[in-house]
């Protein structure tokens, strides 16, 4: 599929997914708005500048999930928006700030601005695998979790799972904004990502990985939490492949 002469944005363009995704789209020929937190930080910026088209191709944004509007000049001329940006972390001082806000407000903020750019044909939405088992129903090993399944927020605060909290109001609350403003909106649920990193730092994923290297007993944990796993260099689909739905 090209893309030459469409226009997409990735928000959270620093990130472990969205670079991934930025240079896959960069390739076959999109110009791509990214949005960054700051733009002027090399740590978070200068992978993506050296990608094979970037020069071209490539213009980022400074955004702020919280800031109301904040996306509008990244997301105006657009064709799609993939937004990817969320903090990922289970654990919190204070979970209201630090991650649930930034999930759903966040959220919201990038719907409301793709909702005034007409030309905006599908917004897709990197969600979490957090935001399907969480609801109290036993899983037995055959179970199959589709499209029907959801957390409950309830029960994601009784157990004082902030994140996936989080992303499950996130979710939910895009589905309905996406039904109340007609937006062709699809959700990408991935568990645990894996692969080789673009970016400098370490994703939460690959940091488990790290500790797994340094404490075989992390293995157990793993299991536990993660039921699916994507690899970013999958040899029949990768990841970017699997949102990249334009």
């Amino acid at each position: 599929m090209s893309g030459e002469g469409k226009v997409v944005c990735v928000t959270g363009g620093s990130g472990y997914i969205a670079s991934w995704l930025i240079e896959f789209l960069l390739q076959r020929g999109y110009t791509v708005k990214a949005t960054v937190r700051d733009p002027n930080d090399p740590k978070k910026t200068a992978h993506l500048l050296v990608l094979e088209g970037a020069k071209e191709r490539l213009h980022l944004f400074k955004a702020d999930l919280l800031e109301e509007g904040s996306f509008d000049a990244a997301v105006d001329g657009c064709v799609g928006v993939f937004h990817t940006a969320c903090h990922v972390s289970y654990t919190a001082t204070d979970p209201q700030t630090e991650l649930i806000d930034p999930a759903l407000k966040g959220t919201l903020n990038v719907l409301r601005s793709c909702s005034k750019v007409h030309s905006i044909r599908r917004v897709i939405l990197t969600s979490s695998l957090s935001t399907i088992p969480f609801n109290g129903k036993p899983i037995s090993p055959d179970a199959i979790l589709d499209e029907t399944w959801f957390s409950d927020p309830a029960v994601c605060m009784e157990q004082k799972l902030y994140y996936q909290l989080g992303k499950t109001l996130a979710e939910e609350a895009a589905w309905k904004f996406a039904d109340n403003n007609r937006m062709d909106l699809v959700t990408i649920n991935p568990g645990f990502v894996i692969g080789p990193s673009l970016q400098p730092t370490l994703s939460y994923s690959l940091e488990i990985i790290l500790n797994l290297i340094n404490d075989a007993r992390c293995l157990d944990i793993l299991c536990d939490e993660f039921a699916i796993m994507i690899n970013m260099e999958h040899e029949n689909l990768t990841l970017p492949e699997l949102h990249s739905l334009m």
